[in-house]
């Protein structure tokens, strides 16, 4: 590589020695080949440059042409707006005129209407009182009345006729005008719009002659370029001659000097290539592809162990198979919860009641150093439960494993069926083990070797493709706590009841993420077995909500606000509502098991 870079470099200077020093090669004959080359393509270069410099003369005309073209758009349209503005507002006082005229027209056709009403409503008034049976005393004077006043009314009709027609005359003589008006505005846009056309027209065809022309003067400089190129070789040649004669121009004598250092960098290098490929000629063969072999066997194992890292899923619940409920607590968001913070006396002992085993493992002061707890919950054919607890923390797990192994009563052990994995249990019943780079199981010692043996591969896991899985990662990881479970009736016995035994009934797989800020929301995630089942639910989530959404025993509602249900897919339901505060709280007492067993205040 540095020689093939020395070369280069060589080249370069080479013929830049070339180049300044063509004057002194005319001593020279055997370069007169070369200098006559040089010539020509000189000769091409000079054609070349003579059709750039009128290429961008005629570029610069034809700006020009576009220049002048734009003013006299300007002044031509500013022309015409002009001439357009007195028609405009001819046009705009004869529609004002129009709409008067209309107006008077439509006020007349009103008054023509109120008196044959009016007439109407007489001959009734007439008629009624001469039915009337006894006719009343002075039927002669108010028949005389009412037939005065309609005597009056056909001279009023007949005024009112002559009013219409003139107001319909002046209709008409109006619109007569506003089309008029109209047209002669229409005429004068139509010349507007043709005299823009024209000039753009004009624009358009002079921008395509200037990008001609451009293009033909970039294809020119690319020519003017490639024959300079062309005269490398000729420039090479003379400068090679000029170095090796020790000619230098008079007007850049270091030119010599540093075709003469570059020459000397290349000998060097190729005397310590010819002293390598000597030395590798010595070396033994089979030695060489000893050394091939082992550097190929350990970028083989690197691959393979990237490939390892990179296909191994991120952030994985490593729980068993035969999981039915998790509990996920996220640390972080508790601790920041207005909610937990109102309640300092009950909060240390619902934390320790939500985090189950995990408040027992010595050096970890949670939830300063955790991230999240994972609690799991199996119930096997005979209605006994297990529970498997795994620990994320913040940072890695040094300094907890090292208070771990100083605790006198702790007790160091392998893992049964996988020897040499370190566990510590205490007395009577707790366990703890490394499962991951941050990761704690704890628990009962037949839990936690379980846990171990199914992050080793060696019992089945609980798949990240699988339903229940799945519908766990949909709830929101940043929300304080989450739940879900594919046996929904078990978790009123895993757990205190949260849910109506309705809803838990007709629910399939059921999942709920509280976040504790100010206000409290939840959302709940409901899987049935069919889609006309999702549709009744939620009809009737929606519909009446305070008989689904209640804390059994109790008369708390779960939501303060009006629940919003949607659909998703066809066996779906997701709810979104807000939680009141003492729900809220009670919530959180049930599942960490330390509500009292008597009924709340109402809500």
């Amino acid at each position: 590589m540095a020689l093939r870079h020395e070369k280069r470099l060589l080249q370069k200077s080479e013929i830049n020695l070339g180049r300044e020093g063509t004057a002194q090669a005319a001593n020279f004959p055997e370069l007169r080949s070369e200098i006559v080359a040089l010539k020509k393509l000189e000769q091409e270069q000079k054609e070349v440059a003579l059709r750039i410099a009128r290429i961008e003369e005629g570029i610069k005309r034809i700006e020009e042409e576009r220049q002048q073209n734009a003013r006299e758009q300007s002044e031509t349209i500013a022309r015409l707006e002009s001439e357009k503005k007195p028609l405009l507002q001819q046009r705009n006082q004869a529609k004002n005129n129009v709409e008067v005229c209309e107006r008077e027209l439509a006020g007349v056709e009103r008054r023509i209407q109120e008196s044959e009403a009016a007439d109407r409503d007489l001959l009734k008034q007439l008629s009624n009182l001469h039915a009337l049976d006894p006719a009343p005393a002075d039927l002669e004077a108010r028949s005389a009345g009412i037939t005065a006043r309609r005597a009056r009314l056909p001279e009023e009709r007949a005024e009112l006729v002559r009013a219409r027609l003139g107001s319909a005359d002046a209709v008409r003589l109006a619109k007569e005008k506003l089309n008029a008006a109209e047209a002669e505005l229409s005429a004068v846009e139509k010349n507007i719009a043709r005299t823009r056309s024209e000039f753009e027209t004009r624009d358009r065809k002079l921008n395509d002659n200037v990008r001609a022309q451009q293009e033909a003067a970039c294809d020119a400089r690319t020519h003017h370029q490639t024959v300079e190129e062309r005269k490398n070789p000729a420039y090479l040649s003379i400068g090679r001659h000029l170095a090796a004669k020790g000619v230098a121009p008079p007007n850049a004598p270091q030119l010599l000097a540093q075709a003469h250092r570059r020459r000397e960098a290349v000998d060097q290098l190729l005397q310590h290539r010819a002293e390598l490929s000597m030395l590798s000629s010595q070396v033994d063969k089979q030695e060489l592809r000893k050394f091939y072999f082992s550097v190929f066997s350990v970028l083989v194992l690197l691959a393979l162990t990237l490939l390892v890292v990179f296909q191994s899923p991120r952030g994985r619940e490593w729980l068993p198979q035969e999981t039915d409920t998790i509990m996920s607590i996220n640390a972080d968001q508790f601790e920041r919860a207005n909610l937990a913070k109102r309640w300092p006396n009950d909060q240390p002992k619902l934390w320790s009641g939500l985090i189950g085993a995990a408040a027992s493992v010595p050096g970890l002061k949670l939830p300063r150093d955790a991230v999240r707890i994972t609690r799991a919950l199996t119930t096997n054919e005979t209605g006994e439960t297990r529970e498997f607890n795994l620990i994320e923390a913040r940072r890695g797990l040094s300094k907890v494993i090292r208070t771990i192994s100083d605790d006198k009563t702790f007790q160091k052990r392998s893992i049964k069926d996988y020897h040499g994995l370190p566990a510590w249990e205490r007395q009577p019943d707790f366990a703890v083990a490394r499962v991951g780079p941050a990761t704690l199981a704890v628990g009962a010692p037949n839990e936690v070797d379980e846990l171990v043996l199914v992050r080793l591969g060696m019992k089945p896991d609980l798949k990240i493709t699988g339903q229940l899985f799945d519908r766990f990662q949909a709830l929101d990881r940043d929300s304080a706590l989450r739940i879900i479970s594919r046996n929904p009736p078990d978790l009123s016995r895993v757990f205190h009841p949260i849910f109506t035994s309705e809803l838990l009934n007709a629910s399939q797989l059921l999942g709920l993420a509280v976040n504790l800020q100010n206000p409290v929301k939840a959302r709940v995630l409901i899987k049935v077995n069919s889609t006309k089942n999702a549709a009744d639910l939620a009809r009737n989530l929606h519909d009446n909500p305070q008989q689904w959404l209640r804390l059994p025993d109790s008369q708390l509602l779960l939501y303060s606000q009006p629940v919003e249900v949607q659909r998703e897919g066809s066996s779906n339901v997701e709810l979104r509502f807000a939680v009141p505060e003492d729900s809220a709280r009670l919530l959180l007492e049930r599942l960490a098991k330390t509500d009292a067993p008597q009924a709340v205040a109402a809500y």
